[in-house]
This record gives structure tokens, C-alpha cells and sequence, in this order.
């Protein structure tokens, strides 16, 4: 091995097992195999006690010191156990919506320093997590996560009426008013409802007084099947 400023160096490991939603690779099958569960969120080891389950049995051992710790820290409200008393501290700021971690730029304040981290980001422009195959960057790494599925293809949101795929759940959620006749969205002005938000910003512009493109209405006779087709402008 070839001697480098007092320090062997070694050829790098071979990383041969690809995880195809991010693209990050791995030199064992198994490490490969706990990393995809981060993506279908499968916890397929679970507490015999309470019943939590975790994603690695790592987990899961560090989770059962609160059952056979007896100096466990026990929230009064909700009866949530923790090993050290600074995390039910954080915990209890879940209860008393305390948020003491105050945004210096804007004045927003959160209830955990991790939170503000993340949203100290939009102040500074900074997108750490960069896309690998387009080299887009974001400020978070969940939306990282899901911009992966525009690469790979994956749908993982499916309609359980009609078996439509969906690569996001907000997607499937607007989807599904299809089905529910639903219409959430309120005109505040003659009270018209729409499916999305998007549709009652269109209307408004209605009562501005915008001129809408026109647009093709179609009009059903009495013999079935037969349309007359008739082009109209919106005013």
C-alpha cells in the first residue's frame, strides 16, 4: 500500500446494491434492505410490550431501556415513558404549545430547536439536499424524497375505488373528491363550491370581471348520443 502524509490509504469499497427511489448505494444487501424501509416506512420490528414497532432492531432494543428502566421519566398527560428527563422536557412543550426557539430574521417561533434549524433555510436560500440526477437542491430533505419519484416513475398512492396511481398523497386527496362528489372550496362571494383551490381562484376572476378564454360547452339533445357542440366566450 502506497504511504500518503504518515496515513495508509485504501482503495474505496465497491458499493454494488442501488436503492432505486434515491439512488444511494450500499456495500451489503442487508444495509440496502433496512435504508429501503425509510421509504415504505415498514417497522417490522415491534415491542412486545407496548406494541411500538421500529424500523431496525437497534431500534427497538434502545426502546425497551423504558420498559426495564425504573428511573423512566413518565408524562402525566398522555402516559409517555422516556429514559432522560430532558426529553420529556421537549415532550411536555407538546402539551403547552410553548414554542420558545424564536426566528431572529422574522420572529416566528417553534417548540423544538430542530424545527427552527429547518426554517431558518428559507431566510438564507440554503438547499443542501441535492438531487443526484438533476442536480436540483432542496432546503429539506422530505422534499427531496418526493421529487425522487419523478426519476424513478414510482406511484406509491393508490385510489382503492378506481386502482389510479398517484406518485403524492395530496394528489390521491384530490383525486378522491372525484369520487365523494366532495367540493371543500367556497366562493366567499355568491357561495359556489369547487373541488380544489385552484378552480375558486379561476372563478374569482369572474367577479373581477376578467375576461375568461373561451371555452367549449356541450349541449345533449334528446336522441341519445347526439351533441351539438356550440364555442361561447365567458363573460
Amino acid at each position: 500500500m502506497p504511504l500518503l502524509s504518515g496515513w495508509w490509504t485504501f482503495p474505496k469499497a465497491e458499493k454494488p446494491h442501488i436503492c432505486e427511489v434515491c439512488g444511494k448505494s450500499f456495500i451489503h444487501s442487508g444495509t440496502l434492505n433496512r435504508h429501503v424501509r425509510i421509504h415504505t416506512e415498514e417497522k417490522p420490528h415491534v415491542c412486545e410490550v407496548c406494541n411500538d414497532s421500529f424500523t431496525r432492531k437497534d431500534y427497538l432494543n434502545r426502546h425497551m431501556i423504558i420498559h426495564t428502566t425504573p428511573e423512566s421519566h413518565l408524562c402525566q398527560l398522555c402516559n409517555k415513558l422516556f429514559i432522560r428527563k430532558v426529553n420529556l422536557d421537549k415532550h411536555m412543550l407538546t402539551h403547552t404549545g410553548q414554542k420558545c426557539h424564536v426566528c431572529e430574521v422574522c420572529g416566528k417561533s417553534f417548540g423544538r430547536k430542530s424545527i427552527l434549524r429547518k426554517h431558518a433555510l428559507c431566510h438564507t436560500g440554503e438547499k443542501p439536499h441535492v438531487c443526484e440526477i438533476c442536480g436540483k437542491s432542496f432546503g429539506q430533505k422530505s422534499p427531496l424524497t418526493m421529487h425522487m419519484l419523478i426519476h424513478t416513475g414510482e406511484k406509491p398512492h393508490t385510489c382503492e375505488i378506481c386502482n389510479k396511481l398517484f406518485r403524492f398523497k395530496s394528489a390521491l386527496n384530490r383525486h378522491l373528491l372525484i369520487h365523494t362528489d366532495e367540493k371543500p372550496h367556497m366562493c366567499e362571494l355568491c357561495n359556489t363550491q369547487f373541488r380544489s383551490k385552484c378552480a375558486v381562484k379561476k372563478h374569482m376572476r369572474i367577479h373581477a370581471g376578467e375576461k375568461l378564454p373561451s371555452k367549449v360547452h356541450i349541449k345533449s339533445f334528446g336522441q341519445e348520443g347526439a351533441l351539438n357542440v356550440q364555442m361561447s366566450s365567458h363573460t
